[in-house]
């Protein structure tokens, strides 16, 4: 029989006892490159990571010996599951979302015989032929769909919104970017099922508040990303795809985001998404090294 149920939480120790997320390792945000779960689960155990990215594909492919293998090390390695990327391209023309909602089913139905709870994806600012209500009609609808197959398997959605500033004057229509915006968004879909994809970067960007982290509820956020800005730049002039890891400027208070998380009770996963070309470049060891230790900073703050 396959186990079906979350994994544990890794020790919280390093955060003092008193957060509740975990830190999570999903290589492809930090240019690092494996070819199986089992690789994935070997690099963030040595170096500390408490949560992992579930490659959804593989995991659907697995036989019912296999999955409990793969369960039995994430057990013994002390990690739980991270977010799953959504494998649907709902931006695109309607082929290519309907030929990536009939492969969804049974890919949710594997991260559910996993014991995954948890997918995200993101939202693009802005569009060229379609106008805001437009777009936003399209939105809830096309993710209405995908997320009643994802409630079918017990599977929660993350919803990211995008302020970076360039993005959202590079199509000819600008579209929502901000916290407010997403929540509208999320109550338009109406399937319970639906939540935040919080980013310090597009936080600061999309000049959100503490406040309105505050607001929030745990439920109300399936995972976490932290990242900072390079110097140098003003906020309106921040490259989307040339970040840094967190922590490491100072340009985004992410301490003040992390504190907020603490007191609203968050508990999923928290990654670094820095798309940072020097990180990018480094073999894999290097890079979780680097990651794990700029992830470690930015709670410990």
């Amino acid at each position: 029989m396959v186990l079906a149920t979350a994994l544990p939480a890794a020790s919280l120790a390093a955060g003092g006892g008193s957060r509740k997320f975990t830190l999570a390792l999903t290589p492809g945000s930090i240019g690092v490159s494996v070819k199986s779960q089992k690789e994935l689960n070997e690099l963030a155990a040595k170096h500390g990571f408490e949560s992992v990215e579930p490659r959804g594909e593989e995991l659907a492919g697995m036989d019912a010996t296999q999955l409990e293998e793969t369960l039995a090390d994430l057990k013994a390695k002390n990690l739980a599951w991270a977010a799953a990327g959504l494998p649907v391209d709902f931006r695109k023309d309607d082929t290519t979302f309907r030929e990536g909602l009939a492969k969804l089913p049974a890919i949710a139905a594997g991260l559910q015989r996993a014991g995954a709870t948890r997918m995200g994806t993101w939202l693009m600012p802005s569009h060229d032929e379609l106008t805001y209500n437009q777009n936003f009609k399209q939105h809830a609808d096309r993710l209405r769909e995908i997320t009643k197959i994802l409630k079918d398997h017990d599977l929660r959605l993350g919803l990211e919104y995008v302020g970076t500033q360039l993005l959202l004057v590079k199509g000819r229509y600008p579209f929502l970017h901000t916290l407010a915006e997403t929540r509208e968004l999320i109550a338009a879909i109406g399937t319970g099922n639906v939540g935040l994809v919080l980013d310090t970067w597009h936080w600061w960007t999309a000049n959100d508040t503490v406040e309105d982290l505050l607001s929030l509820k745990n439920e109300d956020v399936v995972t976490v990303d932290l990242n900072d800005a390079p110097k140098g730049l003003e906020k309106r002039d921040q490259q989307d795809n040339a970040r840094e890891l967190p922590a490491a400027t100072g340009m985004i208070d992410v301490a003040s985001f992390v504190k907020a998380l603490i007191e609203i009770g968050y508990d999923g996963p928290i990654r670094p998404e820095p798309f940072n070309k020097v990180l990018n470049e480094l073999d894999n060891e290097a890079a979780c090294a680097a990651t794990i230790a700029a992830m470690k900073k930015a709670v410990s703050a």
